[in-house]
């Protein structure tokens, strides 16, 4: 069982405070979206996990382990990030990029063995870019690229994946097919993942929970169907959306109501 967790953290970014009292416990088998408006801090709770920014104050806990004191090398072991702007080397192919999720599995001068390969392969199968293989990263459009680092995360075989906006460049068919293959990765190898998320009908379709946040601070914390209220989504993002269930399984979908608001 994988458990990360945040106890009463607060980030920023030069003294200015952009996240405040955060508390979350994440476990295995589950996802957890980030929602909110833009700039609320989805991103910045995201890089303080990932360790690319360190907390003001409060602790974040990977298997009751402060993860200031977990190696680089051990930490990329654990965990994965897809970030929402992916930068990866453009005269890489695909696979190149995709095989370097082995790297943190690798030896000082070990070469990558023939099940490195073919878990990088089978990566690029799950997320249906093995067409790409041996095309160069500057040749890829966008939403390309952003599957590519979504197979190079799952060749990485970590406990935990973090993902910042990960759909934001994919069109409605793939960003299905995406969160689909996370979803049954989530499931089948007991993932920790927490995804921070611009559409709401998408985190409330795929997510098992949910962190509402509003300025910086948690709003509301619960299943999609307690999140995704009336009174929480004019509360952090104002009068104009209506929200109904979805008629295959019940869940929440948020409507814009412009046009109709009296």
């Amino acid at each position: 069982m994988t458990k990360l967790e945040m106890q009463n953290v607060t980030l920023g970014y030069r003294h200015k405070v952009v996240a405040k009292d955060i508390t979350l416990q994440v476990k295995s088998e589950e996802i957890v979206g980030l929602v909110g408006p833009n700039g609320c801090g989805k991103s910045t709770i995201i890089r303080a996990l990932s360790r690319v920014i360190s907390p003001y104050s409060g602790r974040i806990l990977l298997n009751e382990k402060n993860i200031s004191t977990i190696s680089r090398r051990d930490l990329s072991r654990l965990l994965g990030v897809i970030p929402q702007i992916p930068f990866l080397p453009s005269t890489f192919t695909a696979f190149e990029v995709v095989l370097m999720g082995r790297n943190p599995h690798l030896g000082p001068f070990q070469h990558e063995s023939p099940k490195d390969m073919d878990i990088a392969w089978q990566a690029m199968r799950k997320t249906r870019v093995q067409p790409l293989a041996q095309q160069r990263i500057g040749e890829l459009s966008g939403g390309e690229i952003q599957c590519v680092a979504i197979a190079r995360v799952l060749s990485q075989e970590t406990k935990i994946v973090l993902l910042d906006e990960p759909t934001a460049n994919l069109d409605i068919g793939r960003q299905a097919e995406i969160l689909d293959v996370i979803k049954g990765m989530c499931q089948e190898n007991g993932l920790v993942v927490i995804a921070a998320l611009h559409d709401l009908n998408l985190a409330a379709q795929y997510c098992n929970r949910l962190v509402l946040i509003n300025n910086g601070r948690i709003h509301a914390l619960g299943t999609p169907t307690e999140v995704i209220t009336n009174d929480n989504i004019k509360d952090v993002y104002g009068a104009g959306s209506y929200i109904c269930n979805h008629p295959l399984n019940g869940l929440p979908v948020v409507l814009p109501n412009a046009g109709n608001s009296k």
